[in-house]
């Protein structure tokens, strides 16, 4: 084994097979014999396609399915049983119908954004919004599918619409009434959203009490499941109704189950996301997370059985046929992807990624407990790991803590191409699931409630000295790299000085009062409850914005911008660069036009990581590899 010193490590992962590594999977239905999904195309720009297990493109160039509802969008295709597909497409947000050996032919009328499809007995419902009137209008929509409405609109049938949000729209076995969640302006689906249930077409309304409802399914007529926290865990739900009323209140699933420490649930970001799946014969396929996930098969008596396969992170049960199903994720011991399981001989197939890692280049993250102002801070520690090169004995590792999204997410120690690029070159990673991230109930999310810009930056700064502390990180070389909301951590903690010696800050929000003046519908309201409502709470919105205290940053800082980003736009980065640029601050920014809020073509993500690794070269002393 040769000696190097850390960060100049060769390595087998170039930032090109980063980019081309773990597919970036969308979806998946039993479609006939076939299994289908959609998948991100990085080397064509980002477009989202549609595959087949039988090897086919059933999408193809240049046509990409992506929704722009909630401006995150989500649920972009779907597909019936015989073979047709039904898809956003990405360009002009039109809903289409692609038949075997046919072109696309448009459904809806040019104007609206649609998302969530979902086809159930022969009928396509979806969310809509339409930003071009005051306010804006969401709905929940049956589309038919003749192509009737794209010269129509009036022969959309609207099943609900307001001025509020929509998610997982789902039609009763009988085809007479349908189910929703739905949350008000002002609220987040997190904090208050709730199940709605009406007859089809044209009934009223009914909300059933709920507290942060997730996907509601039909178990049959006169019975739906749901998810909620009415315990501070997302837990499965089931309410009898009569008709569109409930004959009582929602009840545990398995009330003689014993009380579990996970969650059957996450933040309702996007609205294609699966989180359990009834089947035929009355049980269950559920998701629980509490850090990782684990995937269980519940019956109604509380009995429970764990479905051994590799993905253990963000994982979706996509669809189930039988006792078959689709799990989409990423794993600790195994690379992004899509598996079908069967869930009575527990054999599973990875039908797309799924790949084993191996340990030697991707050993298993380190779940550790650091211990905050608040209370245990979760993170997940990545030490260097290179089987052909080690570190002289006297020298300490330099380490990038991260900073996930969100802030309302969460992540989940998965094995990742982008983190051993880090770490086989000899530079240690922290992920830091600080206070306020989901996965651990609603009592650590809520430790963010009112607290932003505070408790994630006090819980990344221990989390940095613990390194330190326990002899893991040299205390000098420590970066901080976040995107979005954690962006916004990066610069804070920046701010607040003596715990980074760099940071890297992607799409970061800079300046509280712009974001809320420049940012889309869906999170208008999302500050209200991270740091409090205007104008009362003003004086924190200037006290807490990075851009109010420039002059505490005395450390190198990148900037990577996408210039069509709508969530976080690039006057942001653009002020912090400004700033910094008038004190003289050691300082890089990157424009890259074409991309929006994450970055989705291979030419960035290769861009955007290799100037990652110069920067903290030029920063450490190292001399990187590329």
């Amino acid at each position: 084994m040769s000696s190097s010193p850390y960060g100049s490590w060769p390595s087998p992962f170039s930032a090109a097979s980063v980019a081309a590594s773990s597919p970036r999977i969308d979806g998946a239905r039993f479609v006939g014999a076939e299994i289908w999904w959609g998948e991100s195309v990085p080397a064509e720009k980002g477009r989202v396609t549609v595959r087949s297990s039988s090897g086919s493109e059933i999408l193809p160039a240049p046509w990409s399915a992506r929704s722009r509802v909630h401006e995150y969008g989500g649920g972009a295709w779907t597909a019936d049983e015989h073979g047709t597909l039904f898809f956003v497409d990405a360009g002009d947000q039109r809903v289409r119908r692609l038949s075997v050996g046919a072109e696309p032919v448009a459904l809806t009328a040019p104007g609206p954004s649609h998302g969530g499809l979902r086809v159930q007995n022969g009928r396509l419902l979806a969310v809509r919004e339409d930003l071009s009137t005051t306010p804006h209008i969401r709905s929940v929509v049956e589309i038919p599918l003749d192509g009737s409405a794209a010269e129509d609109p009036s022969a959309i049938r609207v099943i609900v619409q307001g001025d509020g949000f929509f998610a997982h729209p789902a039609l009763s076995p009988d085809g007479t009434r349908a189910a929703w969640v739905g949350w008000e302006r002002g609220r987040m689906p997190w904090e208050d959203a709730h199940v709605q249930v009406a007859e089809v077409p044209g009934g009223t309304p009914h909300t059933i009490p709920s507290r942060a409802a997730l996907q509601p399914e039909w178990l049959s007529d006169a019975e739906l499941v749901f998810a909620d926290d009415p315990d501070g865990r997302w837990a499965l739900q089931r309410v009898t109704l009569d008709g569109v009323a409930p004959t009582g209140p929602a009840r545990p699933f398995a009330p003689a189950g014993a009380p579990v420490d996970a969650d059957t649930g996450y933040g309702l970001w996007v609205l294609g996301n699966r989180w359990y799946q009834p089947l035929d014969d009355g049980r269950i396929v559920a998701v629980r997370t509490n850090g990782r996930d684990e995937v269980v098969v519940i019956d109604a008596e509380g009995g429970v059985s764990v479905i051994d396969f590799p993905g253990d992170g963000h994982v979706s049960i996509d669809a189930v046929d039988g006792t078959r199903v689709l799990l989409s994720g990423n794993g600790s011991r195994a690379t992004a992807g899509l598996w079908c399981v069967d869930i009575e001989s527990g054999e599973f197939i990875a039908v797309r990624g799924g790949e084993p890692v191996d340990p030697e280049w991707m050993p298993a993250s380190i779940p550790i407990e650091i211990e905050g102002p608040r209370g245990a801070v979760h993170a997940f520690a990545y030490p260097p790991a290179n089987p052909d090169t080690s570190a002289p004995d006297d020298e300490r590792a330099p380490y990038v803590v991260l900073v996930h999204g969100g802030p309302t997410a969460h992540v989940t120690g998965a094995a990742s191409a982008a983190i051993a690029f880090y770490t086989s070159r000899g530079i240690g990673v922290l992920d830091v699931n600080y206070g306020g991230s989901t996965g651990y109930g609603r009592a650590y999310r809520e430790r963010l409630d009112g607290q932003w810009g505070v408790v994630d930056v006090d819980d990344v700064i221990a989390a940095a000295r613990g390194l330190a502390d326990a002899g893991l990180a040299d205390p000098a070389r420590i970066a901080i790299r976040g995107g979005s909301a954690g962006g916004w951590t990066v610069l804070s903690a920046l701010v607040r000085g003596g715990a980074f010696a760099a940071g890297i800050s992607r799409y970061g929000v800079a300046d509280l009062r712009m974001l809320v003046a420049e940012t889309h519908d869906f999170e208008a309201s999302y500050i209200d409850g991270l740091v409090g409502p205007l104008p009362e709470y003003e004086h924190l919105y200037i006290e807490r914005s990075p851009l109010t205290h420039t002059d505490r940053i005395d450390v190198p800082v990148l900037l990577l911008q996408g210039g069509e980003d709508r969530v976080v736009p690039p006057s942001q980065s653009e002020a912090i660069r400004d700033a910094l640029a008038t004190r003289g601050i050691d300082h890089e920014y990157v424009l890259y036009p074409a991309e929006g809020h994450g970055f989705r073509s291979a030419e960035t993500i290769v861009d955007a990581l290799e100037r990652e690794l110069r920067f903290l070269g030029r920063v450490f002393g190292f001399e990187p590899r590329l």
